[in-house]
């Protein structure tokens, strides 16, 4: 029998009115912890109750319920599935808007980062041709001129890539569904990232290119190049030798400072575990706050995974128009779920719960760390932009599911993309993204996905705070070129589109 001086293990208890602790390392049966004795093993990442908890109580974690205990849970009991249950209300209602000071303040540190300028004025972080289809059709076409073409312009240093960005879509869609895979690919063609875009057609789709040129912005059309494969006699050579003119273009850009307050970054988080909301989204919440008080945008999208924790974005709507479009954005995607008779609390993942994350209001919570305190300044529908200097906290209408949520904010502006994960995954998106751990072992043994390791606050006990301006530097080094992601060098691009529609 261990002895009750065993005091290595440790556990956080995030919030003093939390009655659960996180495990920072596995937990034995016997363990005694912060004056806890442990009563059953509890894996890293886990939750153990730090007080008796009766049935039908209250989960707090974070500060807020997270779930309630489906029986009486004993101080030292492992908390999970087996006895928590979630307490998701259908629909968020009689709320009003309060407004309330923003604790962020505007920073006196001028950060800047090497971008390109482009000549409608937005800025950009990459210098790159893209190759957009209308249809799945010509999917290996495009894929076949992105790989020709980028063997060509190799060695060429003013251009940062060619990429094509295949997808399943653009035919058999009717009406709204056809409009959303519409907005998403014009989205793109119209993104600063994108020197200059080949649209490649078939020629008898829905998404016909005539109609579809009409959502892209007019600066745009003369860094533009379209055709149907069915029109010409070599759909492979025709590609190639507009992308020659393309590159034209895009060999005129060069990088020069631009100020911070012009960047806009992405939040993301996939694979997480039950340390995703005490080192990496915390981390990445901080950089929001850096870069939020020099006028920078952040985006954050995933909206069933802010099912429960509505409260803490709600509190920081900078007006009436945030509040109540953050309100109508949940309650709009928990119809969309009663919609196909599915339960709003079907998260978290496998993944997820083996990781330790047990509600989705849990899971919530630790996901919206990632926006910081920024206050709410904008709620997009899918497939819109964001307007250019928006600056603080824009919400996106998009499932949790990584390429598509990830797509859809590539497509409302970001010029970056920071990703956290406890899980790890190779996927990339059309703009860089930074895969940052939540523990160090996935950082040592996936060093071909990660980027940046935040499980280090933990493993070696360093500084949130510092780690942050480390993160954020690297995250404008980033943006400056200096230095290209994980999933830039092993050439992982890829988009993924919202369907909810009728195939015909």
């Amino acid at each position: 029998m261990q002895s009750d001086t065993h005091v290595e293990p440790r556990v956080l208890r995030i919030d003093p009115a939390d009655n659960v602790s996180i495990a920072l390392a596995p937990l034995a049966m016997g363990d005694l912890v912060d004056g806890i004795h442990v009563r059953e093993d509890v894996p890293a990442g886990h939750k153990v109750a730090s007080r008796r908890i009766e049935k039908g109580e209250a989960i707090t974690k974070f500060g807020y319920p997270i779930g309630t205990a489906s029986v009486t849970i004993l101080r030292g009991r492992h908390v999970h599935t087996h006895n928590v249950a979630s307490a998701l209300p259908v629909r968020i209602d009689s709320l009003t808007f309060k407004p309330a000071p923003h604790t962020l303040k505007r920073t006196d540190q001028h950060y800047t980062f090497e971008g390109y300028r482009r000549p409608d004025g937005r800025a950009a972080t990459r210098n790159e041709i893209w190759i957009v289809n209308t249809v799945g059709c010509v999917n290996n076409a495009s894929q076949k001129i992105a790989e020709i073409a980028s063997r060509e312009f190799h060695e060429d240093a003013a251009i940062d890539g060619i990429y094509a960005f295949t997808h399943p879509f653009g035919c058999s869609q009717l009406g709204n569904d056809l409009q959303h895979t519409q907005k998403v690919l014009a989205g793109l063609v119209n993104h600063p990232n994108a020197a200059a875009v080949l649209i490649l057609g078939l020629g008898c789709e829905n998404n016909q290119i005539q109609q579809f040129l009409a959502l892209i912005d007019p600066q745009k059309r003369d860094r533009v190049r379209y055709f149907n494969a069915q029109e010409v006699e070599d759909e492979i050579e025709a590609g190639v030798q507009a992308v020659r003119e393309l590159a034209e273009f895009a060999c005129q850009a060069k990088r020069e400072p631009i100020p911070v307050s012009e960047l806009t970054v992405a939040m993301k988080c996939g694979g997480s575990d039950g340390f995703s909301s005490i080192t990496a989204n915390p981390l990445v919440g901080r950089v929001a706050n850096r870069l939020t008080s020099a006028g920078a945008t952040v985006i954050l999208s995933e909206v069933p995974e802010m099912f429960g924790a509505e409260q803490v974005l709600l509190e920081r709507a900078c007006d009436e128009t945030a509040f109540r479009g953050t309100v109508d954005l949940v309650n709009n995607f928990r119809a969309y779920f009663e919609k196909h008779g599915e339960r709003i609390d079907e998260n978290p993942s496998p993944g997820n719960k083996a990781g330790g994350i047990t509600t989705l209001a849990e899971k919530s919570l630790g996901c919206v760390l990632k926006g910081g305190k920024a206050p709410v300044s904008a709620v997009l529908r899918y497939g819109e932009t964001a307007k250019a200097g928006l600056g603080g906290l824009a919400l996106v209408n998009a499932p949790g599911n990584d390429g598509v949520s990830s797509t859809a904010m590539t497509v409302a502006g970001a010029h970056v993309l920071l990703f956290t994960t406890g899980r790890g995954t190779p996927m990339g998106f059309p703009i860089p993204t930074v895969k940052i751990s939540t523990n160090t072992e996935l950082f040592t043994r996936k060093p071909q996905w990660i980027d940046f390791n935040a499980g280090s606050i933990v493993s070696d006990h360093r500084d949130m705070e510092q780690v942050a301006d480390e993160l954020l530097a690297y995250v404008l080094d980033i943006a400056s070129g200096k230095r290209r992601t994980r999933s830039e060098i092993n050439g992982f691009r890829e988009i993924a589109i919202w369907k909810d529609g009728v195939t015909l």
